[in-house]
């Protein structure tokens, strides 16, 4: 009985002592186990619906586009009158140089695009005129010496009282009319441009500006008045804008004015107005003064000008844009503000339209800028960029 109860007793111990190690090892291996790394989160999803939209452009792809730039002034359709203009160079801003004389163009000094200045030489015709007429002035200035050569025998010969009073006077007479006649040769010489050794004839320009002309060719045989170059003064422009009949009697000397350009307004004065209509065109024509420093404006740039005759019912809430400013998004009505670095859509109610304007009601202040011309391209653009995010 004693060996039974011991047998069991170690079978107890050795079973216990089994589950013991099972058990350490167990907690062991779950304590020195490194710990799990959490999963990673997937990257938040980026959100755009919070910003402002915004088209990015700078001033030179502006430029580039062609997109234009309108500086908004107070004032409905009613306000103003928007007519088409044309920029011109003023009376004293463009000049033709034609041959003086018939000849042979035996030397061309500037080329088309080539700057000048008043009274340089741009061209040198050979012409047996400017043989004749230096001719004149060499027999010219001979005269006059001989006249006043004998003037001076004259002279003596009186004080020395071998001669009359009227001799002396005859020789005065004569050298005054000699002295005369080469003042004439010689102006004659200087009008027509005759060299110094009486061969050619020069072609100078009257102003100073850049040859926008050029018909002269080297050794080609031209008759007087021919055109050969035409040369303009960038800075001496105006503005002559079209006016219809009902209008031509709103508009007078003084008006404010402004030429809408690619780059944006530019202020103008009216300057004077035509007292009829142009037979053909059935319109008058307003001619505009530009603000100085204008220099990105050409003659033959055809332009939309914006008058505002004095005494116009001006509503300051009202803004007359040209039609292709207000751009249709979602449904609304948008026009794109000038910002620092490109253009923000913003929404605006619209009135009126009409002659290629339409009048917007809110939503814009004074002296903001809007695009005009262009405005389209913006448009697709800011859809392009919505479509990336």
């Amino acid at each position: 009985m004693k060996t039974q109860d011991r047998k069991t007793l170690l079978t107890a111990v050795a079973v216990s002592s089994l589950l013991a190690v099972g058990v350490g090892a167990l907690a062991g291996r779950t304590l020195l186990a490194p710990a799990e790394k959490p999963a990673a989160a997937a990257p938040a999803e980026e959100d755009h619906k919070g910003e402002k939209p915004h088209v990015a452009m700078s001033g030179d792809r502006i430029a580039s586009e062609n997109i234009q730039v309108v500086t908004l002034a107070a004032g409905g359709l009613d306000a103003a009158i928007v007519t088409q203009a044309t920029v011109a160079a003023t009376p004293n801003g463009a000049a033709t140089l034609a041959a003086r004389a018939d000849g042979a163009v035996v030397r061309i000094v500037k080329r088309l695009g080539d700057s000048v200045a008043a009274g340089e030489t741009i061209a040198a015709i050979e012409s047996r005129d400017a043989a004749a007429i230096s001719a004149e002035r060499s027999a010219a200035a001979a005269k006059a010496t001989a006249a006043r050569q004998a003037l001076v025998r004259e002279k003596k010969l009186f004080d020395a009282k071998i001669t009359a009073r009227q001799d002396l006077e005859a020789a005065q007479a004569e050298a005054a009319i000699a002295d005369a006649e080469l003042r004439r040769a010689s102006s004659a010489g200087a009008a027509a441009g005759v060299s110094g050794n009486g061969r050619t004839i020069a072609v100078t320009s009257p102003i100073s500006g850049r040859i926008t002309g050029s018909n002269a060719v080297l050794g080609a045989y031209v008759t007087a008045g021919t055109e050969l170059f035409r040369v303009a003064d960038p800075a001496k422009i105006e503005v002559q804008a079209a006016l219809p009949a009902a209008d031509a009697l709103r508009v007078k000397p003084g008006d404010i004015a402004s030429v809408e350009t690619a780059t944006g307004s530019i202020p103008a004065v009216v300057r004077s107005v035509t007292p009829g209509l142009d037979a053909e065109s059935r319109s008058a024509t307003a001619v505009l003064t530009l603000s100085s420093g204008v220099s990105d404006l050409a003659p033959g740039q055809a332009l939309r000008a914006r008058i505002t005759p004095r005494g116009a019912a001006v509503d300051a809430g009202r803004f007359a844009a040209p039609d292709e400013a207000v751009q249709s998004v979602e449904g609304k009505d948008v026009v794109f503000v000038r910002t620092k670095t490109g253009f923000e859509p913003r929404p605006v109610k619209i009135g009126r339209r009409g002659g290629g304007q339409v009048e917007i009601v809110s939503g814009v202040k004074v002296g903001e800028q809007i695009a005009g011309k262009g405005a389209f391209l913006l448009k697709a653009e800011m859809a392009k960029g919505e479509a990336e995010h």
